[in-house]
């Protein structure tokens, strides 16, 4: 749209240097043009002022100074035509008569401005929406390139350095790295340079992130693509973008192809409705072609990243297509911090801060939360006018990240809030006093998005097998804030409801899909059904049991729930006292620390299993 509004602007201003030049050279519109003859009776009259001859044009100026023009045969002289019209005595004193030779500079000018001038403005006007057309027409008939983002090495470039953690998945692409820098090192030796490498993990795991630090390591063409730029509403468009963009990337060869998101055309084939003429389909196939058809020896390595790789096509993932597959975890405690020690990077921080302490405290954080949570902290402390990131405001933003910001605006009545400490409190206890839980760290009762208060529990260490114990325990701290209510109020509430649903979950799965009960065994129930394609079901898929065992699954997941509830109620019924004192603690202060609680609670064994 500027564009166009400049075209015309440019136009506008073209025709009005036109117009001025023509009305410049132009004769005059007050001019009158007259015969000879009437000139000759003008001058007996002794109307006539001045005489002006320039070749066959005549230009008489009247004493009223109005002009009038005139025109005689070539080679003739004004003075002898007027004699000849008999007007001999002319008084010099009164007519001034001047003549000279026509220019031919003047000639050639007139012609051009009143000839040439106009055809060659129509002629401008057509050329011009004549372009405007096949610019319209080049449009259309690029519709099937690729508009990939082509890595620019004069901007600030992300390196394996800028990437904490991840040390596994760097040294899988150094090698990549290296491949395209020194190929002969590797074909001397026979070995052949990787088709394609695959990133999968969890959103925010850091997958894009290596990819630009890989366009930033190596020095060959880097090719950037989302998986969704491919995809159109006409069939056929996705294809011909795919095979513009591996055309392209040939031509550059050595180079990479980036694919982000590759399962937005990469979904298993067949699934959907649209049968094989479908637009994805024909995409995908493009890419298996492109990526290991009959052409050999391109040098193309192509990468892709995508958080789902459940739903992508077998061929796809074979061998000779996607050869390195490369795992992204969420980081562990010592990655953790190393990543917070980036994303500290140009943060004045206090001195005493231990980043050790956040990356203990943030157990399930991905790199994409852990730049967030240092984002927060500083924005923070901007807020409060401090010149220094202090351990404080990093863990107030931990909490923001967790479980919201603080709804200070939230005012609950005297009765929410002494039921809200109690609801908290039966948490802490039972996760407190019971063996496989994890150490309590902060209990508050100030509203965080929406929750109403929170317990919030830190694990000793990253931990990623779960034992049925510890599953059993932590439904039972689950359940303790409503055994709590209940124990102290003889009522329910619905405070209790995001409980209940973890609790109740968590139940489900140790029955159907870890083998956790004596009962059904050691046996999965029911196929999970993760690709949601159109056309399948979006629940539960496949149900490989009968009625009877259905029912058996229910009685199972509700005896888990029964019990583990009986127990959160017995350890509170045994510890009536603390809990009494903890409430009212958290009554009068609000927010009760891991170290405050733990003086509190004093000395108490914790339950053996």
């Amino acid at each position: 749209m500027k564009k166009n509004n400049r075209n015309i602007l440019i136009f506008i201003i073209v025709i009005l240097i036109i117009a001025a030049v023509y009305s410049f050279y132009a004769p005059a519109q007050n001019t009158e043009q007259v015969s000879i003859s009437k000139v000759a009776e003008e001058v007996k009259n002794n109307q006539v002022k001045d005489i002006k001859q320039e070749g066959t044009k005549i230009t008489v100026t009247l004493n009223d100074n109005k002009q009038q023009t005139s025109s005689i045969s070539d080679n003739e002289k004004i003075t002898d035509t007027l004699k000849f019209m008999g007007v001999n005595n002319i008084d010099p004193n009164k007519v001034t008569i001047e003549s000279k030779p026509a220019s031919s500079s003047s000639f050639w000018i007139g012609t051009l401005i009143q000839v040439i001038l106009p055809v060659v403005l129509i002629g401008g006007i057509l050329y011009y929406f004549i372009r405007q057309s096949q610019g319209a027409s080049n449009q259309a008939l690029g519709f099937g390139k690729s508009k990939p983002q082509v890595y620019d090495k004069t901007k600030e470039k992300v390196v394996f350095e800028d990437v904490a953690g991840l040390e596994e998945a760097k040294d899988e692409l150094e090698e990549i790295v290296e491949f395209l820098k020194y190929p002969k090192k590797f074909l001397n030796l026979g070995a052949k340079i990787p088709k394609g490498v695959l990133l999968f993990g969890s959103p925010g795991t850091g997958k894009t992130l290596l990819a630009r630090a890989v366009a930033g390591e190596a020095d060959v063409p880097f090719f950037s693509i989302s998986g969704s730029e491919f995809v159109e509403m006409f069939v056929g468009v996705g294809a011909s973008r795919v095979r513009d963009l591996f055309n392209r990337a040939k031509k550059n060869a050595p180079c990479i192809i980036f694919i982000d998101e590759i399962d937005a055309v990469g979904r298993q084939r067949g699934s959907g409705l649209g049968g094989s003429h479908d637009e994805r389909e024909q995409t995908l196939n493009q890419i298996l072609v492109e990526m290991d058809g009959f052409e050999k020896g391109t040098n193309v390595i192509v990468m892709a990243a995508t958080n789902r790789p459940d739903v992508l096509d077998p061929a796809l993932l074979r061998p000779g297509r996607f050869d390195r597959r490369i795992v992204l975890d969420m980081p562990d405690l010592k990655a953790r911090e190393e990543i917070l020690t980036v994303h500290a990077k140009g943060k004045p921080l206090a001195k005493g801060v231990d980043l050790g302490i956040i990356a203990k405290q943030t157990p399930g954080f991905s790199g994409a939360d852990l730049e967030n949570l240092m984002n927060e902290a500083a924005i923070l402390t901007a807020r409060k006018n401090k010149k220094e990131i202090s351990l404080k405001d990093i863990t107030a933003a931990t909490e923001k990240v967790l479980l919201g910001p603080e709804r200070k605006s939230s005012v609950m009545s005297k009765k929410e809030k002494e039921i809200t400490a109690y609801h908290e409190a039966g948490h802490a206890i039972v996760g407190h006093l019971l063996p496989n839980t994890d150490p309590i760290h902060k209990i508050s009762i100030i509203s965080r998005g929406m929750a109403g208060g929170y317990t919030w529990s830190l694990p000793k260490e990253d931990v990623k097998l779960y034992s049925r114990s510890k599953m059993y325990d932590e439904i039972a701290m689950s359940l303790g804030g409503r055994a709590a209510e209940e124990l102290e109020y003889n009522e329910m509430t619905t405070g209790a409801s995001n409980d209940l649903e973890k609790a109740t979950k968590m139940a489900r799965n140790m029955v159907v899909r870890y083998g956790m009960n004596d009962r059904l065994g050691p046996q999965v129930y029911g196929h999970r059904e993760e690709q949601v394609f159109l056309g399948k079901e979006l629940a539960e898929h496949d149900k490989n049991y009968s009625e009877e065992t259905a029912a058996a699954i229910d009685e199972e997941t509700n005896k888990i729930i029964v019990d583990s509830h009986n127990k959160a109620m017995d350890v509170l019924k045994k510890n009536k006292a603390k809990l009494e004192l903890i409430a009212k603690t958290l009554i009068e202060k609000e927010t009760i620390e891991g170290e405050d609680f733990e003086k509190l609670m004093g000395k108490i064994d914790k339950i053996k299993d």
